[in-house]
């Protein structure tokens, strides 16, 4: 089964803006690309009123968080982690899965194709949470990577949460091995991989980080975490360990181009060119990061150093939304606001549209390691989102790609995965989008209920 895809302005994300282009996918892999005359298939989607480019990718979420939006609206990271982390400890497999379904059809509606999840909670006695998210990405259609997280630093022991959410360490190791080897998927053109993802350096120890690293290479997967998210992370380091949040990890083998980081927000300059020699990824959440008041990575340094920096969307309790197109207009505002912040002559162009919609394409799939998407290109994965320039929002702007950064669209008008597609005139096709959201609600107000909040 082939489809031709057929644009008004193709972006292939490798420097070509082909205006009319099309490309031409077969058995989910782009088979051609070009402009002009275009060659005939058995499906035909023509959009002269859009902007087709490589499908997005989400480099870093939680999805189950759906399931907590607007809790805290007014903490801090360490506040809002406290406040938050014994609702999570009663959350079980059925509310995972109406808030992933959420969060999933959520990126899908705006351009989405793939996306990680760091999923770190799992409550004694709660099974069969990751086959609810595994599953919820077959069912949508969306490309998965599930990083199989952890807490093991409970409260008592010096960790900021507490005892009841955290796992025993030889738990942990044993039921993420388990993981790799019942989804993880490394061939060329895969729905699901799997990354071996401890939280947070205040939420396991330094044993438990040395000895996931050691297992990720073993059995050749990609480790995430977070990191250098806020100064009380800062402050948590130097006073547990005598080291800064980076000096940490690179003394527990956690730097690499196998590793890639969420926020990377606290970094000094000889960081940010320690990040970039050393291939290691970062993930920026704009939106996140202004909703916590962490601040604001240096995502133009670490870029103008040659680093791989993705976008993601976070979860959706530090969010509440779920656009990863927002999030390019987010990017591009916060670094001019960063620049200008720091005195930079060239604070208007610290981050333009072409470069940010870059980070939320090929920059996240160098993150996670997929040389098989991010842009559109034979032989690639056939993943496209496409985007109206002829709406009112949009119309009469003559740059397409600046006026779909500056105006991010609140939906993609089609959106192909695998050479499937999942979304239609703004609809998704994979799921019905109203009973997603009605088991979405039911989640929520029995995660109040069973949390007694």
């Amino acid at each position: 089964m082939s489809l031709l895809v057929r644009a008004g302005l193709l972006v292939t994300g490798t420097g070509a803006e082909l205006e009319g282009g099309w490309l031409l996918c077969r058995d989910g892999m782009i088979e051609e690309v070009g402009g002009g005359s275009p060659p005939e298939a058995d499906e035909r989607m023509d959009l002269p009123g859009c902007v087709a480019m490589p499908g997005l990718v989400n480099g870093h979420d939680h999805m189950y968080q759906w399931a907590t939006r607007g809790y805290a609206p007014s903490g801090k990271l360490f506040d809002w982690l406290t406040a938050l982390y014994p609702v999570w400890a009663e959350m079980d497999a059925d509310i995972v899965r109406a808030a992933a379904r959420a969060a999933m059809a959520k990126l899908l509606l705006n351009g989405c194709t793939l996306s990680a999840d760091h999923h770190y909670v799992f409550p004694a006695g709660r099974p069969g949470i990751l086959e609810a998210l595994v599953g919820s990405a077959a069912e949508l259609g969306l490309r998965f990577h599930l990083c199989r997280g952890s807490m093991s630093l409970g409260k008592s022991a010096g960790g900021l949460p507490p005892d009841e959410v955290v796992e025993g360490e030889e738990q942990i190791l044993a039921e993420t091995e388990s993981a790799v080897s019942r989804y993880h998927d490394p061939t060329a053109g895969s729905m699901c991989r799997v990354a071996i993802a401890p939280c947070s350096p205040f939420s396991v120890t330094p044993q438990l980080m040395r000895e996931s690293a050691a297992m990720a290479r073993r059995l050749g997967v990609r480790l995430h975490t977070h990191l250098a998210e806020t100064q009380d992370e800062v402050r948590f380091c130097q006073e547990r360990f005598g080291m800064r949040p980076l000096e940490l990890m690179e003394g527990l083998g956690w730097v690499g181009d196998d590793v890639w980081f969420a926020h990377a927000i606290q970094l000094s300059t000889g960081e940010v060119t320690r990040i970039a020699e050393s291939g290691t990824g970062v993930v920026h959440c704009p939106s996140s990061n202004m909703r916590l008041g962490a601040g604001a990575c240096p995502v133009e340094d670490l870029v103008r150093a040659g680093a791989r920096v993705g976008l993601g969307v976070d979860g959706a309790a530090s969010n509440e939304d779920g656009n990863l197109a927002a999030e390019v207009h987010q990017a591009i505002l916060l670094a001019r606001v960063r620049a200008a912040l720091l005195g930079r002559d060239d604070a208007a162009a610290a981050l333009d549209g072409r470069a940010a919609w870059r980070l939320a394409s090929a920059g996240g799939a160098a993150c996670l390691g997929r040389d098989d998407c991010g842009s559109l290109e034979a032989g690639k994965c056939a993943d496209v989102a496409l985007f109206r320039v002829d709406d009112l929002p949009h119309a009469g702007i003559e740059d397409a790609l600046e006026a779909l950064a500056l105006a991010p669209p609140p939906r993609a008008e089609a959106v192909v995965v695998a050479g499937r597609t999942v979304v239609r005139d703004g609809r998704l096709l994979s799921a019905d989008e109203e009973l997603v959201a009605s088991e979405l609600a039911t989640a929520c107000r029995r995660m109040r209920q069973v949390a007694g909040v």
